[in-house]
């Protein structure tokens, strides 16, 4: 018996390949940014000052697991630059 297999235009090919590669990106892009979002707005609620400078770093990092990191330190530092743990 035999199987019809519809071919669309850019199924299978490099054309999809990229764009769901571009999508991915976009995706892990967005939950960078969500999470950069969260660890700066919980610093404002808790009170705590935060520089342009922490702004800055936090806002252009796409590592989530280092997000991840600052976001948990983000509840319970006593000032903004202690989410890096470089202090």
């Amino acid at each position: 018996m035999a199987t019809y297999t519809p071919k669309f235009p850019g199924s299978n090919t490099i054309v999809e390949e990229s764009w769901l590669e571009d999508r991915a990106r976009g995706q892990s892009e967005g939950k960078a940014e969500g999470k950069a979002e969260d660890i700066l707005h919980i610093l404002e609620v808790r009170g705590i000052e935060t520089p342009d400078s922490v702004r800055e770093r936090v806002a252009g990092c796409t590592d989530l697991d280092v997000l991840g990191t600052w976001l948990d330190r983000s509840l319970s530092a006593a000032h903004a630059e202690e989410l890096f743990g470089e202090e």
